[in-house]
């Protein structure tokens, strides 16, 4: 087991958003959580990367206790988030917005390293490297996303909607090279995906939450054929 969240609680003033939530990450796994919008999916992957602070329950990842840790002490430990819509630094070049994934690391030949090997993994990005990020398609900037959170080695990547406004096509081609860093890179991946679709394909587990609890949980095949997900989720029925 990589990340054990146990009996999480979060608020926003009043407002509970999440409700006793209990879930693990395994070593190595692509696990993507779906559900409506506002069932508190976002909310979750902020509280693992430290931005949202929980009134109670705990998060451990590798072992250790992450449950009050500081956003970067968060990433030093192995934790990388791509944020809903991106998030790039449009005025930055690729290349910087890339130097800026990897400002945690110390050690110049491991960065270069990293940096290669984000590359090779998006080629797209070396023919863009002086190309500034807000020029670029949206599914190169999904791409620059992606690369940014790997130039910090993550064990653990976050990722909050990667389909958010891409066209079909560039969808599969996202959740193809989300894939390739699982089984190439070894990372886990936890997928946050309003696409239910995609993300129980891609995944080998899934779990359902609904208004802030988890609901349904299970191999992703047998998620992908529960009458209740189908018709709530999948758009039939």
């Amino acid at each position: 087991m990589l990340m054990r969240i146990s009996d999480l609680h979060v608020s926003y003033g009043a407002v509970k958003a999440l409700d006793g939530v209990t879930m693990e990450v395994h070593k190595g796994e692509v696990l993507s959580l779906i559900g409506a919008n506002g069932a508190g999916k976002s909310t979750l992957l902020r509280a693992v990367a430290g931005i949202l602070k929980p009134l109670s329950g705990g998060i451990e990842f590798a072992g250790r206790s992450i449950t009050r840790q500081r956003p970067d002490r968060i990433v030093r430990l192995g934790i990388s988030m791509v944020p809903e819509g991106r998030q790039i630094f449009p005025e930055l070049t690729v290349r910087e917005n890339l130097e800026v994934g990897g400002h945690v690391l110390r050690g110049r030949h491991k960065k270069q390293a990293l940096f290669e090997m984000v590359l090779a993994t998006f080629p797209r990005l070396r023919e863009r490297l002086r190309q500034h990020a807000g020029t670029l398609s949206g599914g190169e900037q999904q791409m620059l996303a992606l690369g940014r959170d790997l130039m910090a080695d993550p064990q653990l990547l976050l990722l909050d909607e990667p389909s958010m406004g891409l066209s079909p096509i560039l969808t599969r081609e996202i959740f193809s090279l989300v894939k390739t860093i699982n089984e190439e890179k070894g990372i886990s991946i936890l997928l946050v995906e309003q696409n239910a679709h995609m993300a129980l394909d891609y995944s080998a587990r899934a779990y359902v939450l609904e208004t802030g609890r988890i609901v349904m949980e299970g191999r992703s095949g047998d998620i992908k054929c529960s009458p209740e997900v189908v018709e709530a989720y999948l758009g039939v029925g």
